[in-house]
């Protein structure tokens, strides 16, 4: 084991809009404007998403999902751990701190 961090640790938590982006638009050429009208949803959607300013929502997920070929899981997943990775960086350690209430009955 070393002390250097894991790369993990260090690259911040990856967005689905920078996969819309890498994975989809650049190579395969599509811009916001073409996958909004073929989803039926405002450019500024693509747009705020691409650029990581907007999060997938469940509604564009679906319409992602069917237009790329992939299935909404894909989008909903990268969000969920988005927000997830996000929440933890921002908690840090003081999610350690909080108390387990015991469930059992």
């Amino acid at each position: 084991m070393t002390d250097t961090p894991e790369i993990i640790d260090v690259l911040p938590p990856l967005h689905p809009g920078e996969v819309l982006r890498e994975d989809f638009m650049a190579p395969l050429g599509l811009s916001a404007g073409k996958i909004a009208k073929a989803c039926g949803v405002p450019r500024t959607r693509i747009e705020r998403i691409a650029t990581e300013r907007l999060g997938i929502t469940g509604d564009t997920a679906v319409r992602l999902g069917r237009v790329l070929g992939t299935g909404p899981e894909l989008w909903m997943n990268l969000q969920a751990r988005f927000e997830t990775e996000s929440a933890k960086a921002a908690l840090g350690e003081m999610v350690a701190e909080l108390p387990q209430l015991n469930t059992a009955a």
